[in-house]
């Protein structure tokens, strides 16, 4: 069973304060609902490679990432596909543990080193089992998540591979601050689906276009508008389901980033 370290000892462990709060699921809730969160959540880290939930395996907790993103795959013997991330606008494991499954057959693997805020999973179902609205805002979370891997379907389908990419580096690039990524070659080759030489491809594209600058484990966004005029309308439905929603909306980039 994947092991989630907490960020601070045992004994230091207290209720998160919304002020301090990154997570934009977490501080969209009404006040009353993340009360009623707020003492079963602790912090952890999230280093990067951590499987916070293995195929098949029982849900051990659940959580709000606060910095960094977690990758969504099927997996099938040593084969994976990536089919969603989640960062600080989400849950990672929120449709088994709130839809009545204890296990599930994807893999969440941490591809961005970052921190977060973890919750049982009996813990988060018996408090939207309490809530209404609590329950709603989850849900609706849910439904962006199917959205995503909708589109992800579709992109894997009638898209080529520098199209591919360039939707997988926006939603990469809505999880971070900044304006680069730090970003292996096989996790891209997860992503996309391909082998690492078609990686190589797809980057020196993107870069010979004037849309990326590639280096060595990173890859710099230049141009955003460009990269969503390739993906051909595969990015942005479930951002703009979860900007619908969701409150509060995406905080905006610093003066510079296009």
């Amino acid at each position: 069973m994947p092991v989630i370290r907490s960020a601070r000892g045992e004994d230091e462990v207290s209720e998160p304060h919304r002020s301090e709060i990154r997570n934009r699921l977490l501080r969209a809730l009404d006040p009353s609902d993340l009360a009623r969160l707020a003492p079963h959540l602790r912090p952890v880290d999230l280093p990067l490679g951590l499987s916070l939930i293995a195929p098949g395996e029982a849900i051990a907790a659940c959580v709000f990432p606060e910095s960094g993103f977690v990758s969504v795959a099927t997996a099938h013997g040593q084969q994976r596909v990536e089919i969603g991330l989640v960062g600080s606008e989400g849950l990672a494991g929120a449709a088994p543990a709130l839809l009545a499954d204890a296990v599930t057959p994807h893999a969440h693997v941490v591809q961005m080193a970052g921190s977060g805020l973890a919750i049982a999973p009996a813990a988060l179902g018996a408090a939207a089992a309490e809530s209404a609205s609590l329950r709603a805002t989850l849900l609706a979370y849910i439904q962006t998540q199917l959205l995503q891997l909708g589109e992800t379907a579709h992109a894997h389908a009638a898209l080529n591979l520098e199209s591919r990419l360039a939707r997988w580096l926006l939603m990469c690039h809505d999880r971070v601050e900044g304006d680069e990524l730090a970003l292996t070659h096989e996790f891209l080759s997860l992503m996309l689906g391909v082998q690492r030489a078609g990686v190589t491809l797809a980057l020196q594209g993107l870069e010979g276009a004037g849309l990326i600058r590639n280096r060595r484990k990173r890859v710099l966004i230049l141009d955003r508008g460009g990269l969503k005029a390739l993906t051909h309308g595969s990015y942005g439905v479930p951002e703009a389901a979860y900007a619908r929603l969701i409150t509060p909306p995406p905080t905006p980039r610093p003066a510079g980033s296009r």
